[in-house]
């Protein structure tokens, strides 16, 4: 049975400041943490999506809890805007939940012998056995030297090309061996495993995982009453990079330290509620070292 901890929990409530009669809408409800946060802060409504069946299933709990104020829609986040209606807060917390992981069959770790799958929704899309398999040599480049950041990412992808159709690509543990062996560590203490920058690569390419979150950001805003909050927790710095982007150009900010245009170019449509993106507290990291990657950032919508 695993167990599912809410990420920088405290630090979203004190941004969205659930009120009564407000209506919020957590667009990843995962384990439903931030959700029923959300929900016992305040005699508020909260709307949560997710395209994971199993999410569904965990939701039912929560509109037990809450009758009348919770409801869940079956939907990936990119397809928000097809939510009727206006929201005082939007809550994105973006990446796999630890139900995902730590599940083995659903292929997202290689702690535990499982099909290599990856898949949000595992009725939808190409596994990542599949991927593997088919994809072309620049998709593999993507997904292992830009979403995995993995340095030796040449002899990976040229891995991976040799290894089709021998099996060794259809399970987790052996993908993860074909990796090491690809890209050894280094001698010396043991460290992070050698093939978790190129499980979250790939992890990222079979679930279209950046274009989703780019296509959402400007939906979600969209969908912010005046004076709403847009808050989103990303765990990779590609996300994290688009989110600062995004947040900076709707603020009236220069959006990189390349955008050359000048103040009266830009049109401020919103508060930056986090100058710097908010990160775990000690106590969190310790007490949920997943957490430790997580960085959050907010901004408050201005005037309709």
């Amino acid at each position: 049975m695993t167990s599912h901890l809410p990420v920088l929990l405290d630090e979203c409530i004190e941004l969205l400041a659930p009120r009564a009669t407000g209506v919020y809408l957590d667009c990843t409800y995962g384990g439903g943490g931030h959700t029923e946060a959300l929900l016992a802060a305040a005699a508020c409504h909260v709307k949560s999506l997710d395209c994971d069946p199993a999410a569904a299933q965990r939701a039912t709990a929560t509109a037990q809890r809450f009758p009348g104020r919770f409801e869940f829609i079956a939907q990936n986040f990119r397809n928000l805007d097809c939510v009727p209606g206006y929201f005082d807060g939007v809550l994105m917390d973006i990446g796999v939940s630890s139900y995902q992981l730590d599940i083995p069959e659903r292929g997202f770790s290689f702690r535990f012998a499982a099909p290599n799958d990856m898949r949000m929704n595992p009725s939808r899309g190409r596994s990542a056995a599949e991927f593997l398999e088919h994809a072309t040599r620049d998709e593999l480049v993507r997904a292992v030297r830009d979403y995995g950041e993995e340095p030796r990412w040449h002899r990976v992808v040229n891995a991976i090309e040799a290894a089709r159709g021998t099996g060794r690509l259809a399970q987790t543990t052996s993908f993860a061996e074909l990796v090491a062996e690809a890209a050894p560590p280094p001698p010396g203490p043991r460290g992070v495993h050698p093939a978790t920058r190129t499980f979250q690569g790939v992890r990222i390419a079979v679930n279209d995982e950046l274009e989703a979150l780019a296509e959402a950001l400007p939906k979600a805003f969209s969908k912010l009453n005046t004076g709403g909050v847009l808050a989103v927790i990303s765990f990779h710095s590609l996300e994290d990079r688009l989110v600062k982007r995004y947040m900076n150009g709707v603020s009236g900010r220069p959006v990189d330290r390349d955008d050359s245009r000048n103040q009266d170019e830009r049109v401020k449509n919103a508060d930056l509620l986090t100058r710097k993106a908010v990160q775990p507290s000690e106590a969190e990291q310790a007490r949920n070292p997943r957490s430790r990657s997580a960085r959050l950032r907010a901004v408050r919508r201005l005037a309709v």
